[in-house]
């Protein structure tokens, strides 16, 4: 980082493990859901290896956190309760995320709906 990159200084998994809370050295505060952390996971399994290859993931409105495990001093690895640990969340996209969280989140629900997809997981009978 260069030293002006805001970098938190604060993070905070919920009890009931769905958000955790940032807070930043430029004071920026916020929580973000673990849903939206899991279907904008930074992972290749999410991300793909071009923007062609993303994919919207459907299902996770229930989604939890178990763990939050630091990364260097640079990210922090999450663990959710659907086994998905892949994603390193640098504090730049962390940051991101933060900024920019209802409009994400929005195009995220946007995104779901044109293709027929729900957040609610399918259950099989």
């Amino acid at each position: 980082m260069s030293g002006s990159e805001p970098w938190p200084t604060e993070i905070r998994l919920a009890k009931d493990r769905r958000s955790l809370a940032l807070t930043f050295s430029d004071g920026l505060s916020a929580a973000l859901s673990a849903e939206m952390l899991r279907v904008m996971s930074p992972s290749a399994e999410v991300q793909g290896h071009s923007p062609a290859e993303r994919k919207t993931v459907p299902g996770k409105r229930e989604v939890m956190i178990l763990a939050v495990e630091p990364v260097g001093n640079y990210a922090i690895r999450l663990r959710f309760d659907d086994m998905h640990d892949t994603g390193l969340y640098g504090w730049p996209l962390l940051y991101r995320f933060a900024r920019e969280r209802d409009a994400l989140f929005d195009a995220y629900l946007a995104e779901l709906e044109a293709k027929g997809l729900s957040r609610d997981r399918i259950r099989r009978g």
